[in-house]
């Protein structure tokens, strides 16, 4: 072969590897893949789906999650949230307002479909109906030790230079990098319209209802003439979490009216020690565990780990050699631990006061002014538990006290 044809199949080679795949087109991963497409690099999106669809979530968008969107994204609000009722298992309810807004309410659909059409405006190619079965690094499949081969479940194979995970808890990404999991929670929602005057009500304000399981809650979200309404709660008594979810309703008075969807999920944290990559594979989001362990809040953590992801796949698919691309994971995983890993920690350990003393927690939001005003900052993005907890003693000791 002469040199010049020689250089023409190289250079066909490479227009057939993409430098960057992300699996799963949630917020995580059209996050990851928007930040590696504004980085100039070639980049797939691949959803096993067809969009818009729906997931069970409620869909608040706090400061964080704001924060993490792409310049210019307008977010398709559904309600702007000024008020929140907090209830003990239905008693001593008592609503806290604030004249700035605390956070806004989105529909899952319309709201994954705008973070993908941002993806694709930045270069991103979205391909939809594409369900992966495996990712090898090694094998007959992978041409070099720079690929990492992509298996779909027709037998399709996409090659690309990095891999993102971002396509579940129960995704496949996540069990090739071996994510370890150690808190598993069932939430159960329901889609419930209502008429104007039931709407009114609502509007503006969320309830907030901790539950009569240890570390549950249940919630409703006003979305225009629908609400939202769900509870959550550990894994292993799907029973009770029903239970407490018809009880929910009903005492909300919302029992007559059928809801238009019934869903459930299972929300998954990572244990500290979990890996983050494997070789050219980087996971984030629900993929990665990375959720907030006390509300299981995972749209903040989705966004913000997706584009830490996506940055990161973009000096993984450069790097030359496994060691450096083994260093640029180990960067991406610092990056997580050192801000989403820090929350995780302190989340982790509000959940255990929250087990144990619910009617503590619930009087200090409802009856002590700082900590409404520490709730209403964690939801405008102005503040963080674990800044919270750097900054004031009393909190530091709180935390340490039911750590023994």
């Amino acid at each position: 072969m002469s040199s010049e044809n020689a250089d023409a199949g190289h250079e066909h080679e490479e227009s057939s590897v993409w430098d960057v795949v992300v699996v799963g087109a949630g917020p995580a991963g059209a996050s990851a893949a928007y930040a590696a497409a504004v980085a100039g690099r070639k980049v797939l999106l691949l959803e096993k789906a067809e969009l818009p669809r729906y997931k069970t979530c409620g869909g608040g968008i706090i400061g964080f999650s704001r924060d993490a969107l792409p310049p210019g994204f307008e977010l398709p609000l559904k309600d702007r949230i000024h008020a929140v009722t907090f209830s003990l298992n239905g008693r001593l309810a008592r609503t806290r307002r604030s004249k700035r807004m605390l956070f806004g309410l989105i529909n899952r659909p319309e709201f994954d479909a705008g973070l993908v059409e941002q993806a694709q405006k930045a270069g991103a190619e979205l391909r939809t109906g594409a369900t992966v079965s495996r990712v090898e690094q090694h094998g007959a499949a992978v041409p070099d030790r720079r690929t990492v081969a992509v298996v779909l479940a027709g037998g399709e194979t996409v090659l690309a230079r990095a891999v993102v995970g971002a396509d579940g808890s129960a995704g496949r990404i996540g069990a090739h990098v071996g994510v370890k999991l150690d808190q598993v929670d069932l939430g159960l929602e329901s889609e419930i319209p209502v008429p104007p005057t039931v709407a009114e009500d609502w509007a503006g304000r969320v309830l907030i209802d901790w539950g009569p399981m240890p570390g549950s809650y249940g919630w409703v979200f006003p979305k225009g003439d629908t609400l939202t309404v769900g509870v959550i709660s550990a894994r292993g008594d799907g029973a009770g979490t029903k239970r407490y979810l018809e009880d929910f309703v009903a005492r909300l008075g919302l029992a007559g009216f059928e809801p238009t969807i019934s869903s459930g999920h299972l929300t998954r944290c990572r244990s500290e020690d979990s890996p983050l990559s494997r070789g050219r594979v980087l996971v984030c989001g629900d993929a990665a565990g990375l959720l907030e362990p006390w509300t299981r809040e995972g749209i903040s953590f989705a966004l913000r780990s997706g584009r830490l992801a996506g940055e990161w796949a973009v000096r993984v698919a450069e790097a030359h050699d496994a060691v450096d691309a083994r260093r640029q994971a180990l960067n991406y995983a610092f990056a997580i631990k050192a801000g989403l890993g820090v929350e995780m920690g302190v989340g982790r350990r509000m959940l255990k006061l929250f087990e144990r003393r619910p009617g503590v927690l619930h009087a200090v939001l409802t009856g002590f002014r700082p900590a409404w005003n520490a709730f209403a900052g964690i939801t405008r993005g102005t503040t963080s538990l674990a800044e919270l907890v750097r900054s004031h003693p009393l909190a530091q000791r709180a935390l340490s006290a039911m750590d023994r």
